[in-house]
């Protein structure tokens, strides 16, 4: 029995489209028809695309953090979410196990300060150490 969805395709006809579509990208040859539409190469004064780290394609970290403060305070506020505020340190751990958080975030959340009520990720990412942003003036 086929699932039913909103695509107006099957997924045979995808998996011909993805055939289809790796067939022209390994051919080393132009995929577009008109020669107009096709990619162009970087100029003299920009980098080329496959050449730049992935870390500043991406952004990278803001000035007073470090790319691992980036990803843990991404995974608190992805546990917590927004309607987890405010809270105290256990009621902070209990979203998080709700949320099924992975054991090491809950055991790095669990080094929160007891006895003070947390407004918002910021907040807790300060109390645990975590860098911060620091806002230009």
């Amino acid at each position: 029995m086929s699932e039913q969805g909103s695509d107006k395709t099957s997924q045979l006809r995808d998996d011909q489209y993805k055939r289809e579509l790796r067939n022209e990208m390994q051919a080393n040859r132009s995929t577009r028809m008109q020669e107009e539409r096709e990619p162009e190469p970087s100029g003299e004064d920009q980098p080329d695309a496959d050449q730049v780290p992935n870390a500043i394609r991406t952004g990278g970290a803001p000035p007073g953090m470090t790319p691992e403060d980036v990803a843990v305070r991404y995974d608190l506020a992805r546990f917590l979410g927004t309607g987890a505020y405010p809270a105290d340190r256990e009621q902070l751990l209990g979203t998080l196990r709700g949320n099924h958080a992975p054991d090491a975030l809950l055991e790095f959340a669990a080094q929160l300060p007891v006895g003070r009520t947390y407004r918002n990720t910021q907040e807790v990412a300060e109390a645990l150490g975590l860098g911060v942003e620091e806002h230009r003036t």
